[in-house]
């Protein structure tokens, strides 16, 4: 028994829409508790997973009452994080940026930086080419000639004597 608890609890946490779809089929607590009522049930499904899933473990023929609306609330809580999540990612879908400013004929959302409008040219009349400039003859650099080493003598030798 507590195998299938860890897998409802399970399956709440990865999908509560289709938990909450396969309840409304086979539980017999569903019409008891929404009491025939089954637009606010579809709406909760749709929108609030989460807090119809607390809503529906938490009540009671005689009322929520107390510690109850704790887990309602983190219900909503797990709701409005889901949610936030969503609006936060929306851009890393792909198309999304481009699909929004179609739909939206510009959007708001991740639109490109704005280019400038295409200026019109105007053909303009461009002067003759000048007459091109002789330049200065350019004379080779003068350089020195080179200077030779003075003659290195080897130094006296003092012979076999040593001396």
């Amino acid at each position: 028994m507590i195998l299938l608890g860890c897998l409802l609890a399970l399956g709440l946490a990865v999908a509560p829409r289709a938990v909450l779809v396969l309840a409304w089929i086979f539980s017999d607590r569903w019409p008891i508790v929404w009491g025939g009522d089954w637009i606010v049930a579809l709406l909760g499904i749709i929108f609030v997973p989460y807090t119809t899933v607390m809503y529906m473990l938490v009540w009671s023929p005689t009322g929520i009452e107390g510690w109850d609306w704790l887990w309602i609330a983190l219900g909503l809580f797990l709701d409005v994080t889901h949610w936030s999540q969503s609006y936060l990612n929306r851009n890393k879908v792909p198309g999304y940026a481009t699909a929004t400013a179609a739909v939206s004929g510009g959007g708001t959302t991740a639109t490109p930086a704005p280019v400038a409008p295409p200026v019109a040219v105007t053909p303009v009349a461009t002067p003759a080419p000048a007459a091109p400039v002789a330049a200065p003859p350019v004379e080779a650099p003068q350089t020195a000639p080179p200077v030779a080493a003075p003659p290195v003598e080897p130094p006296p030798d003092s012979g076999p004597s040593g001396g």
